[in-house]
Formats: structure tokens, sequence, C-alpha cells
């Protein structure tokens, strides 16, 4: 299976490096002809990969492909783990990037950076799968950075757009962030345990967590504390956690298909993957689960709020995946590893659909992006009007639906968790996670409703040319579709109660809330039947329900509600001020700093006084020196006998 693992890896890095360096030789077709193959040879490969380890009972490989450098002991090498949660990982990455491939042909037909994007998005393949793939901390840091330059690169595809510059410059400051306290995290774990290699750290995890550390003097910390919150802070980043969170809305200025890409199955999911691969060391500290769950929470209300009153058709999603990724999160918190996983592999479906359908409005609409100059598009683009449904439908939860498996199972978890009865750590997640269903369908058929319903506002231009996109938009829509619809029926009983992930990850016996769950599994039916009996469905009803009525029957009361209520829409449009804090506070401030540096220390005092001034002063004084110089004999005679009786009076003196 060794070539297999290094096929899939290498085969999408090989048709992005001919693609990027022979795109003119090789033109359009060739490209995206090269790279798709690539990538479906990869998500073929994965399938099998897949099928080895669960359906034919595979063992576990983990094994070195090659040793980079070894320093005092220190392996540094290049290596795979293809476990179940890698398998299932790869399969998603792939199929997502696949279909995103395809799509790309009909959304960037006409686009003078064709062959680099398809470079670009091949390489953003290779990148995940090498960090999905890794058996070390070190080939992981090096995925983890790799899919942060490519994610760079995208969303500033254009290079002309001012708006997507700062959007790329935004996303990579943000994560050199997370990734600054990711590779303390790193650094931690050499310091206690000596190696990079996941099997003999993990091994070492007990020791590592009965030993402590001074950050502060005097004043000790748990070591695997310190270690998890540190790589925690990494995962901040490239899941987009607040208050790391500023970067991805931003992300929209960048074509659609890598909107998709990013938002389902690479960049932001990163961050998830990450602490499920860790759990053996997250599961050691319960400070550090803490913060994980309250970070989580915050993220997925607060997000979901500013979901509400966006405008923009692609960051409303946006918005969306800020929210789910908070979902996710505050599983990772309360050690339900499998549920955060699951929901990562159904939001990757259903969030890509949804991407890829806006993409599909927007080229009908000419690239008009605002859902106020949207409606009534439900007749004239019916493909996309019903895989759009399907991907709202999932989100919000809808009973039978991929995503109504995974984010009821996630929810139940949270009620049912090792926090429950620990105060306010428990209240937040449970209270964020229920409450985010009601927002989470509000804001997602808000946008549905305003799209596809209503009144027409489109021009009369626009309105001449709308028709359905062609089938190499509809085709990837249509396939994302049916495993946004029903994946969840058969996925749920293996991944979340019949152990599909084995030693993939560790939860302490007293955490494990699935095990607990699942005693009372009885099936994908009787799962729907119990999830009814709760007040989810209800809750995503009444966020649908609130929709209907202030977005169709009364659509004047949105504009009425807002005028009465400016503060607290202030708020929200102004995204809580975080961008302001960031952009006007400590941007504007280092630039104030850096300036003042410059100016007073550089300017003034370096070369002013130091420089300059030293140079001034010498030649002023050789100035003086210099008038003494007169060539008169008779002037250096008396300038002697001058300095001589000087001396003879010094000495009797003292």
């Amino acid at each position: 299976m060794h070539g297999i693992h290094l096929t899939i890896v290498l085969a999408p890095l090989f048709a992005a490096i001919i693609a990027g360096l022979f795109g003119r030789q090789i033109g359009r077709a060739g490209s995206h002809w090269l790279t798709i193959l690539a990538v479906g040879l990869s998500f073929a490969l994965s399938i099998l990969v897949l099928k080895h380890l669960y359906w034919d009972g595979g063992q576990i490989e983990n094994y070195t492909v090659y040793t980079w450098a070894v320093s005092d002991g220190l392996h540094m090498n290049v290596g795979f783990l293809i476990d179940r949660l890698t398998a299932l990982m790869m399969a998603v990455v792939t199929f997502v990037s696949l279909m995103v491939h395809i799509y790309t042909i009909g959304y960037m037909t006409d686009d003078p950076g064709y062959q680099r994007f398809y470079s670009y998005i091949s390489l953003f393949t290779f990148s995940m799968l090498m960090l999905v793939m890794a058996n070390n901390f070190l080939q992981l840091f090096f995925g983890w950075e790799a899919v942060g330059l490519v994610s760079y690169l995208l969303i500033g595809f254009w290079l002309k757009k001012e708006t997507a510059i700062f959007a790329g410059l935004k996303a990579f400051l943000v994560n050199r962030v997370g990734d600054f306290g990711f590779i303390l995290g790193i650094a931690g774990v050499v310091m206690f345990a000596g190696s990079l290699d996941y099997a003999t750290v993990f091994a070492a995890a007990g020791a590592i967590a009965s030993q402590s550390i001074e950050i502060i003097p005097g004043r000790e910390w748990n070591a695997m504390t310190v270690i998890c919150i540190l790589l925690f802070i990494g995962a901040m980043g490239k899941s987009a956690q607040a208050p790391l969170h500023v970067w991805l809305p931003d992300s929209m200025e960048g074509p659609t298909p890598i909107s998709a890409l990013i938002h389902a199955a690479t960049m932001v999911t990163a961050g998830i993957f990450m602490v499920a691969r860790m759990s053996p060391l997250f599961e050691l500290s319960e400070t550090a689960l803490a913060v994980v769950v309250t970070i989580g929470a915050i993220t997925a209300f607060s997000m979901g709020l500013l979901g509400i009153v966006q405008n923009d058709i692609k960051r409303v999603i946006a918005y969306s995946t800020l929210s789910q990724l908070g979902y996710m999160t505050v599983a990772l918190g309360v050690s339900a590893y499998s549920a955060a996983i699951f929901h990562l592999m159904t939001h990757a479906f259903f969030k890509a659909l949804l991407f890829l359908a806006a993409g599909s409005v927007i080229i009908a609409m000419h690239h008009e992006q605002d859902i106020r100059k949207m409606g009534g598009l439900k007749k004239y683009l019916p493909i996309t009007y019903w895989t759009a449904l399907i991907a709202t439908l999932a989100l919000v939860g809808f009973p039978g639906t991929s995503g109504f498996f995974s984010k009821d199972a996630l929810i139940e978890a949270v009620s049912e968790s090792h926090w429950h009865g620990q105060g306010p750590v428990y209240w937040i997640a449970y209270l964020s996670v229920l409450l985010g269903v009601f927002v989470t369908a509000l804001y997602s058929f808000r946008m549905f409703f305003l799209v596809f319903h209503g009144e027409e506002k489109m021009d009369k231009e626009t309105k001449s040319h709308l028709q359905e996109t062609s089938w190499v938009v509809t085709v990837p829509l249509i396939l994302l579709a049916i495993p946004s619809a029903v994946i969840g029926w058969f996925t749920i009983g293996p991944v979340l109660f019949a152990d599909y992930f084995g030693d993939s990850i560790v939860v302490a016996a007293n955490h494990d809330v699935l095990a607990y769950l699942g005693q009372s599994f009885h099936g994908s039916a009787g799962f729907m039947l119990h999830a009814l009996l709760g007040p989810a469905v209800y809750l995503a009803a009444a966020g649908a329900g609130t929709a209907w009525y202030l977005y169709l029957k009364r659509p004047e009361l949105p504009q009425l509600w807002r005028q009465k209520m400016s503060g607290l829409y202030d708020l929200l449009d102004n995204k809580y001020y975080f961008d302001d804090l960031y952009i006007k506070g400590f941007a504007a401030g280092g630039r104030r700093v850096g300036q003042f540096l410059w100016q007073t220390v550089d300017v003034l005092v370096i070369d002013g006084m130091l420089v300059h001034g030293t140079a001034n002063t010498i030649g002023r004084l050789a100035g003086v020196l210099r008038q003494l110089q007169t060539g008169y004999l008779y002037h250096y005679a008396f300038a002697m006998f001058i300095g001589l009786v000087s001396f003879l009076g010094w000495l009797l003196w003292f």
C-alpha cells in the first residue's frame, strides 16, 4: 500500500507543478484535465485505502518515507500514519477537491489566470493531504504552513483587486499569530518528549502531564496544559475561532471555487483535525479542554448572529462556516472527537454545495453578489435551486439530512458531557449550540428566500440573460447534493457508536460521552425519532418560520426593526468592531510606533546625534585643530614651552 499512499499525495503535486510551470504550453484544457485526473486518481485511491482499513479490516500503517535530518537524536522525518481517521479525511478532501476542480471549468472560464488557478488548487490539495497523512509534528507543520501559503495565494488571486490583496494579507497575518502559538506548542512537545513522532509523543503523554513549567518565574503551570493550549492557539488561527476569526469572511474576495475548498475541506478543517489527532494529549488537561469548549461556544453563537445582517451571498455562508466550526470545536472540548469529525465530514459536503450553488447564482447574475438585488430565481435556475435547498436543509439540521444527524448528535453530546453540572462552562456551551440552531435557520433561510423566492429585484438586462448554468457547474452540485442529503443515515452508527476510529482517537473513560449515548442508539431511524423529542428540531423550524415571516410575508419589518434597534444592528454590522480593533488599533498603532521610532530614534538620535552628530563634531574639532597648524616654527616652539611649563607646574603642585 506504500506506493498507493505516495501516489495519493504526489499526484496533485505533480499536476500543480506542470500546470504552474508549463500552463502556456499545455493550454487551458490541458491544465484542467491534468489536475482533474490527478485529483480524481487521488480520490479513487483514497476510497481504496478507506475500503482496505474499514471493510477489509486492514492494519494501520505507520512508517517513515524519508529522513530529512537527525540532530542530537531528534529525527526529522517525512512519514505517513494511515489509520481510519486519516482515511476518512483523505476521502473527504479529495472528493470535495475533485468537485471544485470540475466546477472551476465553468466558473473561471474567461479568467486570464486559469492555468495558475488550477495549479494553486491542486497544490492546495497536496498540502492538505500532507497534513492529514503526517505521522510526525514536522510534517504536520509543513502541511499546516503550506495550506496557509496556498490560501494566501488564492484569496489574493485577483492581483489587481485591492480588496483581494488586503484580504490575502489579512489571512496571512492573522494566521501568523496562531502559528506562533502552534510552533511554540511543538517546541514544548520536543522539550518534554524529545521527539517529533506522534507514537513516541503519545506514549510519553502521561509523563508530560506529570511535569510542570514556569512561564512566569515562581508560577508553575502543568506542562501538558501549556502544550495543548499553545497547539489550540494554532487551531484558532487555521479554523478561525474568535478572536482569530477575522480573516475568514474576507477570504470571500477570492474566486468562489476556492471559497468552497477553504471552507469545506482544507484550510479551516485543519485545526479541527489537528485537535482530534492530538486527543491523547488534550485528554490529560481539563484546563485545555475548558479553553477549547469555551472558545468554540462563543464562536458558534456570536458568529452566527453576524450572518443575519450580511447581504453578500458569500459572506452569509462564510459566517455560517465560522459558526459551524464553533460547533465542531465545542464537540472537541467535550471530548466528543468523533462527533466533531463526523460534523466536519457532513459539513464538508453541504458547505461545499452551498458555496458552489452560490457561485452558480453569481454566474447567472453576472457576478452580482448582493442578495437584496436578487429574488425569484427558482424558475430560472431549477437545478441550482433544489441543490441549494438540500444544502440549506442540511445546514439547519432538517430531519434525515446529513447535517441533522451530525449536529443533533453533537448537541446531545454537549448535553450529556462530563462538563454537565460543572458551572458556567457547561451552560455557555450548551446554550450556545442550542440557540445557535435557531440563528442558523434564520440566516440560512433569509438568504434562501431572498435569493430564490419573493419579488424579482434584478435589472432588466440581467433578467433577460438568466438561465441555468452549464453542466460543469451543475454536475458537481448534484454529486455533492447526494451525500449532503443521505450520508448521515449510513455513517452515524459506524462513525459515532461503533468505534470506527479505534485507537486513532483516545478518550478518557470519564469523558466518553459517545459511549454513554451509544447505549441508547438503535439505528438511524431510532435516532431521528429520538431527536424529534428534543428542542433542536423545533428551534430550527422556528428560525425558518421567522425568516419566512420577516422576508416573504412582512418584508417591511426588518427595516423597521433595524431603525428601532440601531445600536444592536450597528454592533453586528461592524462585526463586534474586531476589524476596527485590529486594523485601526493594533495595525495602525504598530505603524505609529514604527513611525515614532523612525523619526525620533533613527532620524533624530541615531542619524542626527550619533552618525551625523559625531561626524559634525569631529569636523568642527578638526576645524579648530586645523587653525593650530600654522606652519611657523616659533608657534610650535611657544606651544612646546607652554606645555613644558604646565607639566612642571603639575609635578610641583602634586
